[in-house]
């Protein structure tokens, strides 16, 4: 199991009726997450609308969701601002966080060399944790693999990388290749089950706001060896990936008009994101009762041997048949 655990969640940040930051509700959201099996939650992310939090607004997240929970909590503190990035984690580390989260810096499409640079400023302002996030398709750049593995080699603290790359052949370059006990984590709920084939030891997840019993479950199989059976969960998820965003619905609006559906009072997003398009609440509906009938056909067939069992068990009693046929 990664040191953060292997199922957390990018937690959205609960909002009033007038766009304030709701503290009260953010606790009880944080509260919740950890009962439904998280392990650890990221704060102030992308999910989290880190980009219109004022800095006021994001201390006082991080320290309440951190008092509120016994797991980990990850913030995200890292933006295109060196500067701002480096006193915001310095502030991070007084709050009882665990770790904190740094993104590839957006916008400014750095080079490879500033990249280094950048993280290096902002591992250097705390002893905490630090996970590298790469996901090209909001930042406009890649964190190259040599520029990954310099930093695990070189930066003590520096220890883990959230995945949203989409190039799982390049991730099992960086499992391959980085110094012992640097941990990879899958930034995209999709590549979750591909980025575990290749060494990856957990999820950052969107979905996982509503489905983590069942993220459980998966790396369960998955741990146990059962690839059959984690693939029948996976299966079981892949409507609520593909609800979790969209072009009329961006992440995170499906997840806030769900977190609704389910009576939690997490407002809506702020603009730019906001408002939720018309019937994404009753959409949300449908995708938990789907994912419910999913779960209960599931628990049904408990006991039976799954799909790809029969198929061996009848596999092996075919060539038994054939056998017995020639010898007599």
């Amino acid at each position: 199991m990664g040191r953060f655990g292997r199922v957390l969640t990018a937690m959205v940040t609960p909002f009033d009726e007038d766009g304030g930051l709701d503290l009260d509700v953010a606790r009880e959201l944080a509260r919740w997450l950890e009962g439904q099996g998280n392990d650890g939650l990221v704060v102030a992310g992308t999910t989290g609308e880190g980009a219109v939090l004022s800095d006021e607004e994001k201390l006082s997240l991080w320290a309440a969701v951190a008092e509120a929970v016994s797991i980990p909590v990850i913030a995200g503190a890292g933006s295109n601002d060196t500067p701002h990035s480096v006193h915001l984690t310095a502030e991070a580390s007084n709050l009882g966080v665990a770790g904190i989260l740094a993104v590839c810096p957006y916008y400014n499409r750095p080079s490879q060399a500033g990249m280094d640079a950048h993280f290096r400023a902002i591992a250097d302002a705390t002893a905490l944790p630090v996970m590298l996030y790469d996901i090209p398709i909001r930042t406009g750049r890649k964190i190259a693999t040599a520029t990954l593995l310099r930093l695990a080699d070189e930066v003590p603290n520096v220890v883990a990388l959230k995945d949203a790359a989409g190039n799982p052949a390049e991730t099992a370059a960086v499992v391959a290749r980085a110094v012992p006990g640097f941990e990879v984590y899958s930034g995209d709920d999709s590549m979750t089950l591909p980025l575990l084939a290749v060494g990856a030891v957990g999820v950052v997840g969107v979905a996982t706001h509503w489905s983590a019993p069942d993220h459980v479950e998966l790396f369960d199989q998955w741990d146990k060896g059962d690839v059959a059976a984690a693939r029948l969960v996976n299966a079981r998820l892949l409507e609520s990936f593909g609800y979790e965003t969209g072009d009329d619905a961006p992440n995170p609006l499906p997840t806030k008009a769900l977190l609704r559906t389910l009576g939690l009072r997490v407002g809506e997003a702020r603009l730019p994101m906001g408002p939720a398009p018309a019937g994404l609440e009753a959409r949300a509906r449908e995708v938990l009762a789907s994912l419910e009938r999913s779960r209960a056909e599931s628990g049904a067939q408990a006991g039976r041997p799954h799909r790809a069992e029969r198929a061996t068990r009848a596999d092996q009693a075919a060539r038994a048949e054939r056998a017995d046929r020639h010898e007599s």
